[in-house]
């Protein structure tokens, strides 16, 4: 069940990942439309998604976010499972570094509704608000247009395209890496 509201906005709302969302995610990052899109290239099992939540919320060096819909008067601590509904997740890593890495991804039945823009952009927000990086990196798969169309609409901008660079879903694919610097996003 996810924690305690870090940030909200119009619609989603990031809260805290718990130990207890690993099922969620488990479940999530094992549909071939997210495992795909993330570069994993086998499933995960809870005990290992587990492990990957505590190591990534003991990390200093890494934010991450559960991104939910909440229901009008959800309980800002720990809400009751009909208050929210978990849709995705959004991390940070490397914000105690020159440059933060972005990673995102949505319950693709959440695909194409706008809350992936609206919480990476909430994510991005507090990265160059509390942490004093230069940049914030991201990558997308160069078939992943709806991903690549999100880091645009946010003024991300393509740095490089490594071409057949990762062996995804049985091919070669190219990935495409983006960047935003603080003076782009400030301005």
């Amino acid at each position: 069940m996810p924690g305690p509201i870090i940030d909200a906005g119009e619609r989603v709302t990031l809260r805290a990942v718990e130990r207890e969302d690993a099922e969620f995610v488990q479940t999530c990052a094992t549909h071939p439309r997210v495992r795909f899109s993330l570069g994993i290239d086998s499933h995960q099992t809870k005990a290992e998604v587990r492990e990957r939540i505590e190591n990534d919320t003991e990390n200093e060096g890494t934010r991450g976010f559960l991104v939910c819909l909440d229901e009008e008067g959800a309980a800002a601590g720990d809400p009751d499972e009909e208050e929210t509904t978990p849709v995705g997740a959004v991390h940070a890593r490397g914000v105690d570094r020159e440059r933060a890495w972005l990673g995102y991804w949505l319950d693709p039945d959440y695909h194409g509704e706008g809350y992936a823009g609206e919480a990476v952009e909430l994510v991005v927000d507090a990265v160059f608000r509390s942490h004093p990086v230069h940049g914030i990196s991201a990558g997308a798969y160069g078939f992943n247009e709806a991903s690549r169309g999100l880091l645009e609409s946010l003024g991300f901008t393509q740095e490089a395209r490594l071409r057949n660079a990762w062996y995804v879903d049985g091919a070669y694919r190219d990935g495409v890496q983006y960047g935003l610097l603080r003076r782009e996003w400030e301005s």
